[in-house]
């Protein structure tokens, strides 16, 4: 007899939006389908950027809501249309400094809502594609994975200097001087 080998969550959840294509599903079915893992929402995103499947959520389509899903072809896009390539990534990391445009958080640091985690950046959309938004460097900002799944087409603008400086000027003398000090270990360097 073979040693059959198990499913993992990722092929679980492929193997259910294949059985559904057409069909609007959301993410408690998909859930359910990758046998309760705590990371499906990754293994969709996997399955859409990654592998080039088809699947679409509310910020593809008006008429889906925020945890609805539709697998609409079993056809996949080729890799040259699979999104955001490696070098664009990179380039919106470095010119991000590695760190959440949304919340401040850095790749790395420990991720507040999971202890046993640490903080991972993915690109987010400035103008959402869903609003005729590209996948340019100048369109894509790093989020963590937190803020991105939170976000639903809504961030606050950016501080303008004088907004920033007001609230570092807010604080206290020991939060001015761990901002000093994180500016200093980031931008140290730069010292002549």
């Amino acid at each position: 007899m073979k040693n059959k080998k198990k499913k993992g969550s990722r092929q679980k959840v492929l193997d259910f939006l294949m059985g559904n294509i057409g069909r609007v599903i959301n993410s408690k079915e998909i859930q359910k389908a990758s046998g309760w893992a705590a990371e499906w929402g990754r293994r969709v995103r996997e399955l859409r950027d990654e592998q080039g499947y088809q699947i679409l959520s509310h910020k593809d389509r008006a008429d889906l809501k925020p945890g609805e899903y539709i697998l609409v072809s079993k056809k996949r896009r080729p890799a040259f249309a699979r999104g955001i390539s490696k070098e664009t990534r990179a380039i919106v990391l470095e010119r991000n400094g590695f760190t959440c445009q949304s919340c401040g958080l850095a790749a790395g640091d420990p991720d507040p809502y999971n202890k046993s985690r640490t903080v991972r950046l993915t690109m987010g959309h400035i103008i959402d594609k869903s609003k005729g938004g590209s996948d340019t460097p100048a369109n894509l900002k790093a989020v963590c994975t937190n803020c991105n799944e939170g976000l639903q087409n809504a961030s606050l603008p950016k501080p303008d200097t004088i907004q920033l400086l007001a609230q570092v000027r807010r604080g206290t003398i020991k939060s001015q001087l761990i901002v000093l000090g994180w500016l200093s270990k980031k931008y140290g360097h730069l010292k002549t």
